[in-house]
């Protein structure tokens, strides 16, 4: 009887140890046999709205450079991509006929200086010397008809001289006066000279502002005209953006909104710009708005028609409610869908969305900070998850792919 009773036993409790090993078996099962999925959770932070483009630098200014002059080119100091500074050498030309001007400009100068001017001193020393011996033939011959031992005729004759005489001495200090060093004739001729220096000068042409040489139409030896183009200079602090973005974000768009720039080919040296114009039109064929954005700080690295990437802030919130972009689904506005994780199944839930992040977007409603949200398009509603918790993509992130001019990856 006692051997029927611990057979009982030990077969009650070989049953319940197996009972008990195939729940714990099902539990697993159950467990693992649902997929595991990655799972975010909301959280509350600060983020900004980012519209994202590439456009190319421009030049708003440009210097033509052009000879007021004919002349023959002697030297050609710059080429192509050269910086210049105001003032500098661009381009020398040759003129016999403007080196002869300056020359007898200058000769004629001298010549007053060292001719005229002492031949003029001289003559009012003769004059002055005819005028006294009128004077004194003068004085004479009116003593004699006053005696009456010549006729009237004679005095008047000399009377005549005398005056003559005077008035010549007159001229002679008047032309004396005219040349004198400071005087009338010599600044006329240093006029002169200097009008031919100045025009002269005109040989050499300079850089009237600082800037890159964009063009060169000239090669030493060439004949060269008033009017036509010798060079042409994008001047320095002139540069902007040109970006064209897709119309759909025009009205997200504003002057004075703050942006970062990168060129292609400098892409470890970010720079800060600012939307000074948005075109009042709108690219048909594009379907693009045109955007100019003035440089804060212009690079020297800066060239025009580089390639440049911008990303323009266009609004930003504190401590918002954010769930990442790629959890999204069936958006519609301001309306989307989003698979919360809800006693390890997923849930389908509406939420009002609010500001649009490149990679993040805020939730106005629908869901509450803790919760977990999943991304695999492949679960379903209803559906049992394990959730794996992995954190959410950083809110300040790299300027996206320029191909793709989406706020929205």
């Amino acid at each position: 009887m006692k051997a029927v009773t611990d057979l009982n036993w030990r077969t009650l409790l070989a049953v319940s140890i197996g009972a008990i090993a195939l729940v714990a078996f099902g539990v697993v099962w159950y467990i693992l046999s649902a997929p595991m999925v990655v799972a975010y959770s909301v959280e509350t932070h600060d983020l900004v709205q980012q519209i994202v483009a590439s456009g190319r630098v421009i030049t708003n200014s440009r210097a033509h450079v052009g000879s007021e002059i004919v002349g023959v080119v002697v030297e050609r100091r710059v080429d192509e991509g050269d910086h210049v500074e105001a003032g500098d050498i661009l381009i020398t030309l040759r003129s016999e006929e403007l080196l002869a001007r300056v020359n007898e400009a200058r000769a004629s100068l001298e010549q007053l200086r060292t001719i005229t001017r002492p031949e003029a001193e001289n003559q009012v020393v003769d004059a002055r010397l005819r005028q006294a011996q009128a004077e004194r033939e003068n004085a004479r011959t009116q003593a004699l008809y006053g005696n009456g031992h010549v006729p009237a005729e004679a005095a008047e004759q000399s009377e005549q001289a005398e005056q003559i005489a005077r008035a010549a001495t007159e001229r002679a200090l008047l032309q004396v006066e005219a040349l004198a060093s400071g005087g009338v004739e010599e600044a006329i001729r240093k006029e002169r000279l200097a009008n031919a220096e100045a025009v002269l000068a005109k040989t050499t042409i300079r850089a009237v502002a600082s800037g890159t040489v964009l063009s060169r139409e000239v090669e030493p030896g060439d004949l060269v005209q008033p009017g036509s183009v010798l060079m042409e200079i994008a001047r320095d602090g002139y540069r902007e953006l040109l970006v064209p973005f897709d119309e759909r974000h025009l009205s997200s768009l504003s002057v004075g909104d703050k942006a970062h720039s990168i060129a292609d080919a400098y892409p470890d040296r970010p720079f800060a710009a600012t939307v000074s114009i948005i075109a009042p039109t709108i690219d048909a064929a594009r379907g693009t708005v045109d955007v100019r954005l003035s440089i804060d700080e212009e690079p020297a690295f800066l060239q025009p028609n580089m390639t440049v990437s911008v990303s323009v802030e266009t609004d930003a919130r504190t401590q918002a409610l954010v769930v990442p972009n790629d959890v999204l689904r069936s958006v519609s506005g301001t309306k989307a869908e989003i698979m919360r994780v809800r006693n390890g199944r997923a849930e389908a839930v509406e939420v009002d969305l609010g500001l649009r992040g490149m990679l993040q977007s805020e939730i106005v409603s629908g869901v509450n900070a803790g919760d977990e949200v999943i991304s695999d398009r492949a679960i379903a509603a209803g559906q049992r998850v394990r959730p794996r918790r992995e954190p959410q993509p950083a809110a300040a992130a790299p300027i996206a792919d320029r191909e793709s001019p989406l706020i929205n990856p």
